[in-house]
């Protein structure tokens, strides 16, 4: 049977300590078991499980409370497993999928746990204990908790742009909208003359007459709709415009599913990764350099484009080409390429060496200034790019698949003085050919492909699903498939 959203309920998340535990930070009290006994501690570890964005009978059909030991047992290792290393195999879901994973075989712990009357703490322990895991995890409860029912608006997608001020009949179902997800206060009571009547009925248990909707798109609307917009990666205006009334169509219910299929990646990745790093989401587009576990830089990347997606690797960065060339996959000449005049061959420094086109080193070469060369079987690398432009649009799935960085010679300077061989770099660049500067320690690569994440800002932000990706997670998962509005369009240059 297919498990709706509609199956996880704020009653569910109740009863399984997923709510608010009054301290303030919104993690819920862990499950109190006291000394039950084992069928009872397991019955109860299946109830917690919607804090991560997993449904019980994912792992159990029927009745948790009337089922037998055994077959609880059963459950609670699947479950276990899917906290520890994730529900989900990527490597059966994804035809590339190489980033290190967690291998943790659960029955030991579970004997033990049992044992010492502690299954919910192993469990809970078991999952990833970073500030984003446990940010996405709040953010889920809190949806399903202000929006029981997680039910999308019906915002008609006809009729003006609404800006600040202006009026139309949709604004009360934009604020209410708004209001589900948390980024507005909740709908003030009639006021002035009529506060002794609210008193009164209050005192006679009836519920106080709210103030009535306005077609009145107000600065405080917009200015939460603004908010919303940027964490959901668009454009934040606070205007509602046809892309924003879809996206807000999709309301409470995409945004937990996005969280839930967050988390399940979040499970894949192994629990202390390489301390010195660099992660690119190629679903938000941004890059992340880590050094020494604390976060040294972020920036804007360009990645592939739907069609010639950049996949999920892991691949450790080895050396820093100065001034390349760029020898042009088959794929790329024969789409693009081919299509090119002589002039314009000429004219940007392509020559014919064993049966490819390469790229003279230049200023308009298509990988830049440098290159980042990366060990992997798909010929994804980072590097620096002339279309600089890309870098200020909202929406940069606009490569063949490889990552483009902004102020990419800048980036590469800073690896290179981190690693010790900036003089040596430097002394590279100046030649103005193709010269290759060895890094002292590899520098490990996860590109990873997250629509639901922790900002810089500590807000949860959301980001397009631009490859359609979610929907194979999030149907193993037990959500539902979702229309996929995929970015159409081409990089407009012939670059990697």
């Amino acid at each position: 049977m297919i498990r709706k959203f509609l199956m996880i309920s704020a009653a569910s998340l109740a009863i399984a300590g997923c709510g608010n535990n009054g301290n303030g930070d919104g993690g819920g009290p862990s499950l109190s078991l006291g000394q039950k006994s084992s069928q009872e501690q397991l019955a109860g570890a299946l109830n917690a499980s919607p804090k991560h964005g997993l449904t019980t009978d994912l792992f159990f059909k029927g009745d948790t409370a009337a089922a037998g030991e055994g077959d609880l047992r059963s459950a609670v290792l699947n479950y276990a497993s899917a906290l520890a290393n994730g529900k989900v195999d990527p490597t059966k879901i994804r035809d590339v999928y190489t980033i290190p994973r967690p291998k943790v075989e659960v029955e030991a712990g579970l004997d033990q746990a049992l044992s010492e009357n502690k299954l919910a703490e192993w469990l809970d322990s078991l999952a990833p204990q970073t500030a984003e895991y446990k940010a996405l995890s709040n953010a889920f409860v809190q949806l399903v908790e202000s929006s029981p029912d997680l039910a999308g608006a019906s915002i008609p997608a006809t009729g003006d742009v609404i800006k600040q001020g202006g009026t139309d009949p949709r604004v009360p179902a934009v604020a209410q909208n708004l209001r589900a997800q948390g980024y507005l206060a909740a709908q003030p009571q009639a006021g002035g003359a009529e506060q002794g009547q609210q008193n009164d009925q209050a005192q006679q248990g009836q519920q106080a007459p709210q103030a009535q909707p306005t077609n009145v798109f107000t600065p405080e609307l917009s200015k939460a709709l603004a908010q919303w917009q940027a964490d959901s990666g668009l454009k934040p205006d606070g205007v509602v415009g046809p892309n924003t009334v879809e996206a807000l169509n999709g309301g409470p219910k995409d945004r937990a599913r996005k969280l839930a299929v967050a988390m399940e990646r979040l499970r894949w990745l192994e629990r202390e990764p390489p301390a010195t790093r660099i992660d690119v989401n190629t679903a938000a587009t941004m890059l992340t350099y880590f050094r020494d576990g604390q976060p040294r830089n972020q920036r804007r990347v360009v990645v592939g484009e739907p069609g010639w997606e950049t996949p999920q690797l892991g691949s450790p960065m080895y050396q820093l080409v100065a001034n390349p060339t760029w020898t042009v996959p088959k794929s790329i000449a024969e789409d693009e390429i081919s299509k090119k005049s002589n002039s314009w061959l000429q004219q940007n420094n392509f020559i014919r060496k064993d049966g490819y086109w390469v790229q003279q080193p230049g200023p308009d070469n298509a990988l830049g200034e440098v290159k980042f060369d990366m060990k992997n079987d798909e010929a994804i690398y980072l590097h620096d790019t002339p279309a600089k432009a890309l870098f200020s649009q909202d929406e940069r799935h606009r490569s063949h698949g490889c990552v483009r960085v902004q102020n990419a010679l800048q980036f590469a300077r800073m690896l290179a003085q981190d690693d010790g061989v900036l003089d040596k770099f430097n002394k590279a660049m100046a030649t103005g050919d193709q010269t290759f500067v060895d890094l002292n320690a590899e520098i490990p690569v996860r590109l990873v492909y997250h629509t639901a994440f922790l900002g810089d800002n500590g807000r949860v932000q959301y980001a397009q699903d631009a490859y359609g990706w979610d929907n194979d997670v999030a149907t193993a998962l037990g959500y539902e498939a979702r229309r996929v509005a995929r970015v159409q369009h081409r990089a407009g240059d012939v670059g990697p």
